[in-house]
């Protein structure tokens, strides 16, 4: 399972499974993603074992990686089933990028990816439950790639400097 999507030439260049031993090196991203604050509803106290619990999926959920020609981890994404029993057949997906990797067309990669993985698994659409309105990299590059927002919760997030800002949940129907 490998992709190479329009990157830069700075950006990763193959999207691939996460492995075990890649967590020493996906760890850094999300414990700054969560830590910051300003994107996930995640505890920014959220520990090492409870973060690797809660990002790296079990089947039939997928995480990935985007992965450098140096072999450096730029970004990660998880994608699998949005809710159990009768919402199993409506995906979701999440993704983090390192900070020096944003702006180089990773997380659209990994979005691009994601929607792939879940038409050839037969799901129905992807649901994301709670994108900040305010990360306005993330709502545009979601947009582009086809996801409407299908209604925000007024000041659903506290984001850390914003205060409470609307939280989107936005839908890509196949």
């Amino acid at each position: 399972m490998s992709t190479r999507p329009e990157l830069s030439e700075h950006a990763a260049t193959t999207i691939r499974p996460f492995a075990d031993d890649d967590w020493v090196r996906v760890w850094p991203i999300v414990r700054e993603v969560v830590r910051a604050g300003d994107t996930y509803t995640y505890d920014p106290g959220m520990s090492e074992d409870a973060s690797r619990a809660t990002w790296v999926e079990r089947p039939p959920g997928l995480t990935v990686v985007a992965e450098s020609a140096s072999g450096g981890i730029a970004g990660t994404a998880k994608m699998g089933p949005n809710k159990g029993g009768p919402g199993a057949h409506i995906a979701t997906a999440s993704f983090m990028v390192a900070a020096d990797s944003r702006g180089h067309g990773i997380g659209a990669a990994l979005c691009r990816f994601a929607i792939d993985w879940a038409r050839s698994e037969g799901y129905a659409g992807i649901q994301f439950n709670a994108v900040a309105e305010s990360n306005t990299a993330a709502v545009t590059v979601y947009r582009r790639l086809g996801f409407q927002i299908i209604g925000t919760v007024p000041r659903g997030f506290e984001h850390p400097t914003l205060g409470r800002v609307g939280l989107h949940v936005m839908y890509l129907e196949f």
